[in-house]
């Protein structure tokens, strides 16, 4: 169920707000891999996240492109989960995977530097769950290379979160969670 309300998620919101003009592709021809681990250690996670790691390496991007890592029972404090994102690229550099995939990060109270809580553009990272969404390097240079004006994206959907304010999104990113 977590798995597909995230991939609700990414279609109906990510998508459907176009907040990532990349990843309709991607969903569309289904080459990515979508991971819930019910573990609440920062230790298994982090051996689940490299094992995610080691088979995303293994598969062509045409294959699997990209893969979306959900620990719906671990960080529920967003400070814990950004603590939890360092150890993560901690292990893609133990992998010696940096250069080959990188990490963005998605969580339900996701709270942007410089911003208040409340603030409706934090919604562009919030997620029904938290979340690493890894990402290949290749993949999103090709993207960057290939889209036009690929530097306004974030100032364009700070602005689609500002218009649609915080009521609506709140209610929106709530659908997704039936818990």
């Amino acid at each position: 169920m977590i798995i597909e309300q995230t991939i609700d998620w990414i279609n109906e919101f990510v998508i459907g707000h176009n907040l990532c003009p990349f990843a309709k592709k991607v969903m569309a021809q289904k080459q990515y891999n979508c991971i819930a681990s019910e573990d609440t250690s920062e230790e298994s996670l982090l051996f689940a996240l490299a094992q995610e790691l080691r088979i995303l390496e293994d598969f062509d991007s045409n294959t699997i492109d990209t893969a979306f890592f959900i620990t719906p029972n671990a960080f529920e404090a967003f400070e814990d989960y950004l603590i939890f994102v360092d150890m993560a690229n901690a292990v893609l550099m133990d992998l010696e995977l940096e250069g080959v995939f990188q990490l963005a990060t998605f969580h339900p109270k996701y709270q942007f530097a410089g911003t208040q809580v409340n603030d409706a553009e934090n919604f562009t990272n919030r997620s029904p769950y938290p979340m690493i969404h890894i990402l290949r390097e290749e993949s999103v240079e090709n993207a960057v290379l290939n889209y036009p004006n690929v530097d306004e994206i974030p100032m364009d959907n700070i602005e689609k979160m500002n218009t649609l304010g915080r009521k609506v999104l709140v209610k929106q990113l709530a659908k997704y969670r039936k818990d």
